[in-house]
């Protein structure tokens, strides 16, 4: 019982709780932020690039791309309240999870693989005289290392599910695109992201429309049901 409460104890001078909340919404919403701010805003950029024939959409939005694994391990790493050091150790650690976890479970694999990471460098941060090596050395060995032990079989169960749920809807497109479409619009209105949870999942083709579909009719919603309260500024953002 003293050890126990003394690993309590460590644990909260550390800032590192375990709960659904820091790690399913905290972390997660950071990660989608993250995701925004690199993958997605690269995708618009490239398609802004093909479709006008401007070339540097395209450099733009190649070089934000590129960057994605890094940006929400380091949204993670923020939304975990990592210190200084052990936030920016999480650059190689998402570069390592997203590259190793592949197109389709890269996000998956950095969201997991960033929370153990950010909270084993927070335990050793500040810990010993020599800081500037041991909490950046001990965070990133610990993510790559991790990332090259789970990061390729999350990508691969992250393909199985996709495809499965791709091959399901083909089969079945009414039910399952209803199914589909409700489930992404119920995450959409969570405190969690449906844009990293479709991206894990790697959802395009039907899927991804009934996914789509699914955000525009509760974004279109939304923005009808709060016009009184949000006026202009709020629809348009929605």
């Amino acid at each position: 019982m003293v050890a126990l409460s003394g690993f309590r104890a460590f644990l909260k001078r550390k800032n590192i709780e375990i709960s659904l909340r820091r790690y399913g919404i905290d972390a997660l919403g950071a990660m989608a932020q993250g995701l925004f701010c690199s993958l997605l805003i690269g995708t618009i950029l490239n398609t802004l690039g093909s479709q006008t024939g401007v070339a540097i959409f395209s450099t733009v939005g190649g070089y934000a791309t590129a960057v994605s694994g890094p940006a929400m391990a380091v949204a993670i790493g923020y939304a975990l309240k990592c210190p200084p050091l052990v936030l920016f150790s999480m650059v190689p650690v998402g570069w390592a999870a997203n590259a190793l976890g592949g197109s389709a479970g890269g996000p998956l694999a950095v969201f997991v693989i960033a929370i153990v990471a950010a909270e084993v460098g927070k335990m050793v941060s500040k810990e010993t005289p020599v800081d500037v090596l041991v909490t950046p050395l001990v965070t990133i060995f610990a993510g790559v290392a991790l990332a090259a032990l789970i990061a390729p079989p999350i990508g691969a169960g992250a393909n199985y599910v996709g495809a499965l749920i791709k091959r399901a809807t083909v089969l079945q497109p009414f039910w399952m695109g209803i199914l589909v479409s409700a489930s992404v619009g119920i995450a959409l209105t969570l405190p969690i992201s449906s844009a990293a949870i479709c991206h894990s999942f790697n959802l395009v083709g039907l899927a991804g429309g009934a996914a789509v579909a699914g955000c525009c009719a509760n974004m279109v919603g939304f923005a009808v049901m709060s016009f009184r309260e949000n006026r202009w500024g709020g629809l348009v953002s929605q």
